[in-house]
């Protein structure tokens, strides 16, 4: 499985959420996942399995596929909330 972090630039906001998510997948102890960052104008569907994107990129971010959508990109636990479920549906978790 391959997940991507996407902002706006593909630098700060994405780098940051690749790393949260990392480390989110460390603390649930799952180690196959791929994850990268980009910006959302170099995205493609074909990137990922799973885009995670802030709530202000989410509508222009559509045609991506599945998506992971965080109302606060700060928020670990929110992010930590929203893997764990889409890990659970997918019986990694």
């Amino acid at each position: 499985m391959r997940i991507l972090a996407v902002c706006g630039s593909g630098l700060g906001s994405s780098f940051m959420i690749e790393m949260n998510i990392k480390d989110v997948l460390k603390e649930l102890n799952v180690n196959d996942i791929e994850v990268n960052h980009a910006d959302l104008g170099s995205s493609t569907s074909d990137m990922a399995d799973l885009f995670v994107i802030g709530r202000d990129l989410a509508e222009s971010a559509s045609n991506l596929g599945e998506l992971i959508v965080l109302d606060n990109i700060l928020d670990k636990e929110e992010l930590k909330s929203k893997i764990s479920s889409n890990l659970k549906e997918k019986n990694i978790l």
